[in-house]
């Protein structure tokens, strides 16, 4: 995730949605006062090479902490972080009203059917298990981005990038912060093996499945489940 006070925004990173290279991307504009969370160590390197900030200033400052991160301090679990996938919810907490009610704060979502496929891929080695079986087995929050961006059970970010228009979208965020255009790396691409549509993949009990935990997204953002057979279109970040 991405807090830039240099450009007054704030990046919240969700899963399988091509977040690392949009965080990549969005590194290169970034001043030396902006939040920057660390990725994996190949993503950190990627960074170096295409000129990016490395991840800097993602301890919480003390002047923000409460009661309880205190506590956390005092028995030696260390500074509180901002990380990766950290919620909005803990976002605004942390950075405050003026900061949180002032920047323009963007997400991004995906099909949550096409995103379980991703995610089966990405969290499993050969010889893997059934596909139905992992997405009967794995966490809610493996399949679902909904806690992530919404609070109190709503969206509570200004715009969802939309992973399936996702270079339109981006646009429309540069156009809006008046930023440059954000050119996307390949970050964690290549772990997807079957380019297959997801209705030829995914059977009747993994379709109710994140029909249930997905729920709120797919109405939020009218998702539906669509019968096809076809290869999908090649993808520049498939993650």
């Amino acid at each position: 995730m991405i807090i830039s006070h240099k450009h007054r925004f704030i990046f919240v990173k969700t899963t399988k949605t091509a977040g690392t290279s949009v965080e990549l991307a969005l590194s290169r504009i970034c001043g030396p006062d902006d939040v920057i969370t660390p990725v994996a160590p190949a993503d950190e390197a990627a960074r170096r090479e295409m000129g990016g900030r490395p991840a800097q200033n993602f301890l919480v400052p003390f002047g923000a902490y409460r009661g309880a991160d205190w506590w956390h301090l005092i028995a030696g679990n260390g500074r509180r972080e901002y990380r990766n996938h950290t919620t909005a919810e803990t976002i605004r907490r942390y950075v405050g009203h003026a900061v949180w009610t002032s920047y323009f704060k963007f997400s991004i979502e995906r099909d949550p059917f096409d995103k379980a496929i991703s995610r089966y891929y990405w969290s499993t080695q050969p010889p893997r298990p059934p596909l139905s079986e992992f997405l009967r087995t794995t966490r809610e929050s493996h399949l679902s981005n909904w806690r992530i961006y919404a609070i109190d059970d709503r969206v509570a970010v200004d715009f969802v990038v939309r992973y399936e228009r996702l270079a339109e979208d981006l646009s429309t965020v540069a156009t809006r912060l008046g930023l440059p255009e954000i050119a996307l790396p390949r970050a964690k691409a290549g772990h997807r093996e079957s380019r297959a549509h997801y209705s030829s993949l995914l059977d009747a009990d993994a379709r109710a499945r994140i029909e249930l935990v997905c729920a709120r997204e797919i109405a939020e953002f009218g998702y539906r489940w669509c019968d096809r057979t076809q290869e999908l279109p090649p993808s520049s970040t498939d993650q």
